[in-house]
């Protein structure tokens, strides 16, 4: 059974820099789409970043420049590196599995808070 725990979220002030870590437990991780999103105070969850098995990488153009998406099919994790960050970046981050293309529900993770705050 997959199941996805994120780590690696804090508080960090303007500017700093965290990278957040998804670690997949379950078999064949290396064939889904894996992304983060996040969620804000007040606001709909939203896609940050996402990366295809073949490393194909998307940003949201909130994020592109700042954030890096990466994998390590060897190990089952995701990664999030943020960089710059701002007041703006400040929401819980959930790790997602995508099995869409399996017609099968998504998976997440429980989420992990990153405040962003002087």
């Amino acid at each position: 059974q997959l199941q996805l725990v994120e780590s690696g979220g804090g508080l960090v002030q303007p500017g700093g820099s965290l990278r957040l870590t998804c670690t997949v437990s379950g078999d064949y991780f290396s064939i889904y789409t894996m992304g983060w999103y996040r969620r804000a105070p007040g606001k709909q969850r939203e896609m940050v970043a996402t990366i295809l098995s073949g490393h194909h990488t998307t940003y949201a153009d909130s994020v592109r420049g700042r954030f890096t998406i990466s994998r390590d099919n060897a190990k089952n994790m995701v990664y999030l590196q943020m960089n710059d960050l701002k007041p703006a970046d400040t929401a819980v981050y959930y790790c997602n599995l995508d099995r869409a293309a399996w017609g099968q529900p998504d998976i997440w993770g429980q989420g992990t808070q990153v405040t962003v705050s002087s």
